[in-house]
């Protein structure tokens, strides 16, 4: 049997009645677009945040997009985030007309430098764009000061972070904005495409629904901004109320996987994710590291274990982004990530057996290199 670094199938025989009662609620609903479910599900998810307002979007990608335009980032901006983030992030950027520009991240946790932003901010900066990897949060304590000193606003880009703390604040809550994305691997997913973005600020909500819905004020009435149909779907609004209600139950499985992990691996060679202190890590991906990554997945193939890594290319060195003129080795650090990290089998319904299996093939094949 193939173990895949994720699968949904187990969560969903364990969740279905749940997931189909939520598609047969929206069906019976009489209404299929911005409806009750979108409504109560960023009222739900809001209130977990201890946030004031949840703009529900139709992907994260655009859910970063919109969360940029709504703090008035656009043409002859920069904004500040990272290289070793999926390349959407960065895309979102683009796609307002603004300037990615880049840090480097730190070895030890993969998370944004802060160190080094303060270097990079000119006068055209706009905004700080830090993203929550893999599962923790980047210090924002740093990033705060630095926005208060230069005038900048903070987006936090939480695709990977449901629920994941630092110190006392949730992911999602210590910039002017956030961006979520519940893609189907993430923490807490959809069955399809979905985003949101979260605000405290009562300005940049209003902004977010004009965006999200042509730039008009009301429905089918005049376009104030033009913008694009990004509205969250109602069924996937109304499976994620459901699966809400069992986010902490997730990262607490996630966590448990993360810990056998820790337990089977901690002497092998392969250097294992390091959480920062103070953080409470959910485990988005359980990812490693070895300067021999390549030979590792080749040779696990024969055990039917399929991984994954996270980020093979680094942004900056992707044809697509060359005009921003960086050259392959302006980040050190992430370029050397790039070459030894990889994904484990990570998610809550990894069965304690099936871990084992993988632990043991990491284990065997380790000790043949």
């Amino acid at each position: 049997m193939t173990t895949r670094v994720w699968d949904y199938l187990a969560e969903y025989e364990n969740e279905r009645a749940e997931i189909l009662e939520a598609v047969d609620t929206v069906f019976r609903s009489g209404q299929l677009v911005l409806g009750s479910s979108v409504r109560g599900f960023e009222e739900e998810f809001a209130a977990y945040h201890g946030a004031a307002h949840c703009v529900g979007v139709d992907n994260g990608t655009n859910a970063v997009k919109l969360g940029l335009q709504a703090l008035d980032v656009g043409p002859g901006d920069e904004v500040i985030t990272v290289s070793n983030t999926a390349a959407p992030t960065v895309i979102a950027v683009h796609s307002t007309g603004a300037t990615p520009v880049f840090v480097d991240v730190r070895e030890d946790d993969f998370l944004m430098d802060t160190a080094q932003v303060a270097a990079a901010i000119t006068s055209r900066t706009k905004c700080l764009l830090p993203v929550h990897l893999y599962g923790q949060c980047v210090d924002m304590a740093p990033l705060r000061e630095l926005a208060a000193e230069h005038g900048l606003s903070i987006l936090e880009d939480c695709a990977q972070a449901h629920g994941a703390r630092h110190g006392d604040a949730i992911a999602g809550t210590m910039g002017d904005a956030a961006a979520f994305s519940f893609y189907p691997t993430k923490v807490l997913g959809a069955y399809g495409d979905g985003g949101a973005v979260l605000t405290s600020t009562d300005e940049v909500e209003a902004k977010l629904r004009q965006l999200r819905y042509y730039g008009m004020e009301k429905q089918y009435y005049t376009v104030s901004t033009p913008a694009h149909n990004s509205r969250l779907d109602e069924v996937h609004a109304e499976i994620l109320r459901r699966k809400l209600t069992r986010l902490d139950a997730y990262t607490a499985g996630r966590r448990a996987v993360a810990e056998r992990y820790a337990e089977g691996l901690g002497d092998t060679g392969l250097t294992l994710p390091a959480t920062v202190p103070g953080n409470e890590h959910v485990y988005y991906v359980y990812v490693v590291r070895h300067p021999r990554r390549d030979d590792i997945i080749e040779a696990l193939k024969a055990y039917g274990i399929q991984l994954n890594i996270s980020y093979p290319w680094p942004v900056h060195t992707m044809s697509g982004f060359a005009h921003l003129g960086y050259g392959p080795d302006d980040f050190p650090v992430t370029g050397k990530l790039a070459g030894e990290i990889f994904s484990l089998p990570m998610y809550p319904a990894l069965q304690a057996d099936r871990q084992e299996k993988v632990i043991s093939a990491v284990c065997e094949v380790l000790a043949a290199l």
